[in-house]
């Protein structure tokens, strides 16, 4: 089942825009390989479980596969062939608001061949351009 928030303050949200790379979220913080996104753009729920499902195949089990995304953003539509003017459209789908820099994915306790591996599968499903990335080594 796709992921969606539990409860919302507010049904409908506004669009917004993307500006700016992520200040946040942007190290690899929990595994020692990640998927970072190169472009901005919406990630929704169904495309989030789409990747969990391709890296845990890829994987065999090994490993953990941390989500660093969560679709909270609803986006609504309107039925086609509908008049102007009869209020705004019922939520659709949930999407994650992504920037570039972001990391969607991290994955801890496999090889870096196999994660390299995985995370270009799981790439080739995201709807932007990704790349793969390490933990930096810790200094001091």
């Amino acid at each position: 089942m796709a992921l969606m928030p539990k409860r919302v303050k507010f049904r409908k949200s506004q669009r917004g825009k993307i500006k700016g790379n992520a200040t946040r979220g942007n190290t690899v913080a929990y595994g020692e390989y990640g998927l970072q996104s190169l472009d901005g753009g919406w990630l929704s729920a169904e495309v989030i479980e789409a990747g969990r499902i391709t890296a845990s195949h890829a994987t065999r089990g090994e490993g953990k596969l941390f989500i660093r995304v969560f679709p909270h953003k609803s986006v609504t539509c309107i039925p086609l062939e509908t008049r102007m003017g009869k209020g705004k459209g019922e939520p659709e789908f949930w999407a994650a608001v992504v920037k570039p820099g972001m990391l969607l994915f991290e994955l801890g306790g496999v090889p870096e061949a196999a994660a390299r591996d995985a995370l270009a599968k799981v790439a080739y499903k995201m709807p932007f351009r990704c790349r793969f990335v390490t933990r930096l080594p810790a200094v001091g």
